[in-house]
């Protein structure tokens, strides 16, 4: 079984070549990836928001399995990279922001996505994910091209970090993992 999955990824995404959104979404489709194709590959969040693995990395795209813990993670973008997240397995809570020069991110709304939706993450799109029931939550991202720069707020310091490529979406933790940090403005 989990050669099969393996095989499907490599097939279905080491084709891929000057990728549009609607490429990474049927891609993403495609793979039919279920818990059980999934699980293998993943352990304990131990602490952080989420455990993640990459599956499937070249020059155009990369693939990344999460699965959540109860914490949420921080506001980010994913640097010059967009793609789809699809929800495996559970339900999330998607919190979309806006972000303006160099203001804090302002929420523009809150969405439940459940078990089987997918959706959009546009590049320099700021958002923030979280288990919405508690049951497990299991999410499937592929991104155009591999995340490279993103941008994690800290709301409560009035902060932002670029971190490094092996960072996720909370606030660094390691002074290594911390590419530049940059004070905002509170909006008025």
């Amino acid at each position: 079984m989990l050669g099969d999955f393996s095989q499907r990824v490599t097939k279905v995404l080491g084709g891929l070549a000057d990728i549009k959104s609607d490429d990474l979404k049927e891609a993403l489709l495609a793979l039919e990836a279920t818990p059980e194709d999934l699980k293998p590959h993943l352990e304990t969040a131990q602490g952080k928001p989420y455990y993640r693995t990459l599956l499937y990395q070249d020059e155009q795209v990369e693939l990344l399995v999460m699965n959540w813990s109860q914490l949420e993670c921080a506001p980010h973008d994913h640097g010059e990279s967009y793609g789809w997240v699809q929800v495996v397995d559970g339900a999330s809570l998607h919190t979309v922001y806006e972000v303006k020069d160099n203001k804090l991110p302002e929420e523009l709304f809150e969405e439940r996505q459940e078990k089987g939706n997918l959706f959009f993450a546009p590049k320099k799109g700021v958002h923030k994910m979280k288990d919405a029931g508690g049951t497990g939550l299991m999410t499937l991202h592929l991104y155009a091209p591999p995340i490279s720069g993103m941008i994690v707020y800290d709301l409560n310091v009035c902060a932002a970090c670029i971190v490094s490529d092996d960072c996720g979406a909370w606030w660094p933790e390691e002074t290594r993992q911390k590419v530049k940090e940059i004070k905002l403005e509170r909006s008025k």
